[in-house]
């Protein structure tokens, strides 16, 4: 009997490039969680353990430093979105369940071959595991040439050839619908240099779209109109928000990406339940992006007052379960 469970885990969350913290900002964060300490605090170490537990996020920790890689368990298989430098992490957990003997199974899906979706292929430990078995998914023609090209001798020491694990492809442009068990999987393409491509996941009555790296238009643009029908009444959207709104007006129109002001737009729209903000800019600290989404809090208030919209700052670690949802306190900027 298949497992009960769709399970979304992300693992890499920024855009563009890997973007480790900086001194400075490790700094800032123990400044004002000193600031917020009070003597009883400091009392003893279950006394600090307690304190920096109730700090927000965006000071006890971080989003994540990663670029993209979200999986998700769905009854009993696993899906991989991209490959960028957080499905490493990924690799890291797999290694310590059946993958590590080779007896791990997997289909991972590509939205495109930027640099920032692909390069964490290399490191990803499982595919060094012989009996290992994985199935990519693509829209393109060339998706193997594209992967195989990135670890030629003259890019990186390792070819792709070198894998011990069974890696099968398989083109998605001829089938309007992918199935996988009861697992049902559409994709579409996306206003984004190069080509890119959104996935849609409907398992059980629950559905998740995965949809980084697009631009788009106004609300009476074809564009607009098309994703607002395949968001449409999505249990979850995970949305490309690199962008402030000022910034994408006036310096990188074109370039792909999009905003938060815009997700909450087509959400609205699609009467999707909860989404979760993606894709962060590299140039964004934790603080920036918390601050993204305070504005975004009031902009909803501003456009669908009375929406049931679930909104948050997607981080690396972070777990959401749709068929079995518990509790969880997203962290913001409370």
């Amino acid at each position: 009997m298949t497992e009960e469970i769709f399970k979304v885990d992300f693992h890499g969350v920024r855009g563009s490039i890997p973007s480790p913290l900086l001194s400075e900002e490790i700094e800032e964060k123990l400044v004002q969680a000193f600031q917020r300490a009070k003597p009883e605090n400091l009392a003893d170490k279950d006394s600090i353990k307690s304190f920096v537990q109730g700090l927000p996020h965006e000071i006890r920790g971080t989003f994540g430093d990663n670029s993209s890689c979200v999986s998700m368990q769905v009854g009993g298989e696993l899906l991989i979105f991209d490959a960028g430098s957080g499905i490493r992490v990924l690799g890291e957990s797999l290694m310590k369940t059946g993958f590590n003997r080779g007896q791990g199974r997997a289909n991972l899906f590509f939205s495109h071959t930027h640099w920032d979706h692909i390069l964490g292929i290399p490191f990803f430990a499982p595919f060094y595991i012989k009996g290992n078995r994985f199935t990519f998914h693509s829209p393109l023609p060339d998706i193997k040439k594209r992967l195989e090209g990135q670890q030629k001798s003259k890019y990186f020491p390792v070819p792709f050839s070198y894998y011990a694990s069974d890696i099968d492809f398989i083109f998605l442009k001829n089938k309007s619908e992918y199935n996988i068990g009861d697992i049902a999987i559409t994709w579409k393409e996306q206003y984004h240099p190069g080509k890119c491509f959104a996935y849609r996941v409907d398992y059980k009555g629950k559905s998740v779209v995965y949809a980084t790296d697009s631009e788009y238009k106004k609300p009476e643009s074809k564009n607009f109109k098309s994703a607002v029908e395949f968001f449409r009444d999505a249990d979850l959207l995970i949305f490309d928000s690199m962008y402030t709104l000022s910034k994408s007006l006036a310096e990188k129109e074109g370039w792909g990406h999009s905003t938060a002001f815009t997700g909450i737009d087509l959400a609205v729209k699609a009467n999707v339940k909860q989404i979760a903000f993606f894709h962060h800019e590299p140039t964004h600290n934790d603080f920036k992006l918390v601050d993204i989404l305070c504005q975004t809090e009031k902009y909803l208030e501003q456009v669908a007052p009375n929406q049931c919209l679930k909104m948050f700052l997607s981080y690396e670690g972070l777990s959401v379960n749709l068929l079995n949802p518990t509790p969880k306190k997203f962290p913001t900027h409370l």
